[in-house]
């Protein structure tokens, strides 16, 4: 079983939304994703999509994306991302997937010798504009590393795979309480997004370790709009 990442998908079938304004190499991206996914992904093989999934502000907006998604090869594991304003009850989402596709959300999800988890992520008090409000959401969200993790020792042996959005670490700031969590809890490979643009020319996340963790950025237009291989 090959396990397989990208995320940062930002589709948008129901009311297209021309990409370009974020370079010309966002001309057709999901092309360019679908067409490399077609070629590398077995059945059998995991795919992870750390957030940002469609532009659609309504689930019934993107179901045609999530169709798109869904239509490929392999086992997908959805992740909720800051733009997912679609992203409604795992109840009805979970109504609209199809061919081996799930969301990770509180829960865990075990396949072959690997059980995945995650959660969104925020950004971390040491930014400026860090609030009193986006506290109470990073609380939040290691409250619901931890309920994710946790479920996953029902699967006591596997090995831990975490998707968040945010990253969870930085070059520079690296000891951090989403880290302290994923050593706690022994995870060895985390995958995540959101970062894009320019700030991408200034950092360099690949195959950055820390402890026992692997952390692998996986923003699309940072893969160059191909899947990441972690396993």
């Amino acid at each position: 079983m090959n396990i397989y990442a990208i995320g940062d998908l930002h589709l948008s079938n129901a009311q297209p939304k021309a990409m370009d304004i974020f370079g010309e190499h966002w001309i057709n991206h999901f092309e360019k994703i679908s067409s490399d996914w077609n070629a590398r992904v077995k059945k059998g093989d995991v795919v992870l999509i750390p957030g940002d999934i469609s532009w659609a502000m309504k689930l019934e907006d993107a179901r045609p994306d999530l169709d798109a998604i869904c239509a490929l090869p392999g086992t997908k594991l959805l992740l909720k991302g800051n733009h997912d304003y679609w992203w409604s009850s795992m109840t009805q989402i979970n109504a609209l997937l199809t061919n081996d596709t799930y969301i990770v959300q509180n829960n865990s999800i075990a396949i072959g010798d690997f059980v995945f988890c995650g959660t969104r992520g925020w950004m971390f008090p040491q930014d400026n504009s860090f609030s009193e409000n986006d506290r109470k959401i990073y609380e939040r969200e290691k409250m619901r590393l931890r309920m994710s993790l946790d479920s996953a020792k029902k699967d006591e042996g596997k090995r831990k795979i975490v998707m968040m959005h945010f990253p969870p670490v930085y070059e520079t700031i690296q000891d951090t309480e989403f880290n302290a969590i994923l050593q706690e809890y022994g995870v060895e490979e985390v995958v995540f997004g959101h970062l894009h643009g320019e700030i991408l020319k200034n950092i360099c996340l690949t195959d950055l370790k820390i402890g026992s963790v692997n952390y692998n950025l996986t923003s699309a237009d940072y893969l160059h709009f191909k899947l990441k291989q972690i396993i």
